[in-house]
């Protein structure tokens, strides 16, 4: 066959075969099994929260479905127990507790169902301070490393959470607000708040190959150079947990089911348990671990002025402000969708208020996105 007759034959198959791949829709369960989820660790050197829920079909998009009204415990091998009491639905909190961390510890409860669980028996494992929190500029964004060592060699295992906090600024300010159907003076700032949000990805490292237990320069918080939260100052706070092995092994196959799977060269999800068993029923499948450790805290600040100048996002998108006439207030600012800037005057020169200066409430007050309460810890 003549080579560019081959040539086009190829080039015809080819621009055919997206034609021939069918979407793969695979069938999703309307009643899937509603597993037991057990989420946090015993903390033996302060509070204790654990959160039950349910899985739920990822078809439906609806918010986790809490475990309402269990009986949580807290018990040691000698068998004393610290209970936890329900602060929100789902949510469970001990006192401050001081554990001794030469004893093991399980995590008992008990559904309003009457069903009963505990996850197993582990080793209490005291997790060392962090050493230190640094950040670096590098190609144009801000990384955060985190520094700690165990001069015992003993820990091994780490896992890391963080809560960042940044300060920012609505692009309007207002001096007004609407009470009781009139328009007056504010009695506080709305226009600088504060925001927090806890971190969702999973930061694990080991030393277990290494002669020293070191960790070096972790790589924890990555921020775009130009991010809101750079924007006048930010802060993070990391907390540091020792693992045992079997722990490690338990987040380190959530990690890779949660955030490294899409594409081909991916690792394929694995069936994801944990040390919680079901004492009503030897079948059924409970998701979680629960390991008990000490917790230790640092915190790092970063001002923009430690920064090189630059055009930061504001994470607002705002129009114009706009005028109301007297006239006008009450159905302008009723809903509360919109607020009052400052007081318009006219004719020129005079000293007559005619109206209002208008924005959207999310643009000027910034308890919208956060709390205008400074932080105890805010330098």
């Amino acid at each position: 066959m003549p080579l560019l007759k081959q040539y086009f034959l190829w080039l015809l198959l080819v621009l055919a075969l997206p034609g021939c791949v069918d979407p793969f829709e695979p069938d999703v369960l309307d009643s899937p099994p509603k597993y037991l989820v057990v989420n946090g660790f015993i903390n033996l050197s302060g509070v204790t929260t654990i959160r039950l829920s349910r899985t739920q079909s990822i078809a439906g998009g609806a918010a986790p479905l809490v475990e309402p009204k269990a009986t949580v415990t807290i018990v040691d091998e000698t068998g004393a127990p610290y209970t936890l009491t329900e602060q929100t639905p789902g949510t469970y909190v001990s006192a401050a507790l001081n554990l001794s961390p030469g004893r093991k510890y399980q995590l008992r409860l008990r559904t309003a169902a009457g069903r009963e669980y505990a996850s197993a028996l582990v080793a209490a494992k005291v997790t060392p301070p962090i050493e230190s929190l640094r950040w670096a500029l590098e190609n144009g964004r801000v990384q955060v490393y985190v520094n700690t060592r165990d001069a015992t060699n003993s820990t091994r295992y780490y896992r890391w959470s963080y809560a960042e906090t940044w300060q920012f600024e609505t692009p309007y300010y207002s001096g007004l607000e609407y009470v009781g159907g009139r328009v007056q003076p504010r009695t506080e700032d709305v226009s600088t708040c504060w925001t927090t949000v806890n971190s969702s990805s999973i930061e694990l490292s080991s030393t277990a190959r290494l002669s020293q237990d070191v960790v070096a320069n972790f790589p924890l918080v990555l921020l775009p150079g130009n991010s809101v939260k750079l924007r006048v100052k930010y802060s993070v706070l990391v907390r540091q947990y020792a693992q045992t092995p079997e722990e490690y092994a338990y987040w380190e196959l959530l990690k890779a089911n949660t955030e490294t799977v899409g594409s081909l060269f991916d690792p394929v999800p694995s069936q994801l348990t944990g040390n919680v068993r079901s004492l009503t029923d030897d079948t059924e499948t409970v998701i979680g671990y629960v390991g008990a450790s000490t917790e230790t805290q640092k915190r790092l600040f970063i001002s923009s002025s430690e920064l090189p100048a630059t055009v930061y996002e504001t994470g607002y998108k705002c129009p114009r402000p706009d005028t109301v006439l007297l006239g006008g207030i009450n159905g302008a600012f009723g809903n509360g969708a919109v607020v009052p800037l400052f007081g318009v005057y006219g004719p020129p020169l005079t000293s007559i208020l005619v109206g209002y200066a208008t924005a959207p409430a999310d643009c000027a007050d910034c308890r919208r996105r956060g709390t205008n309460k400074r932080p105890d810890f805010w330098q």
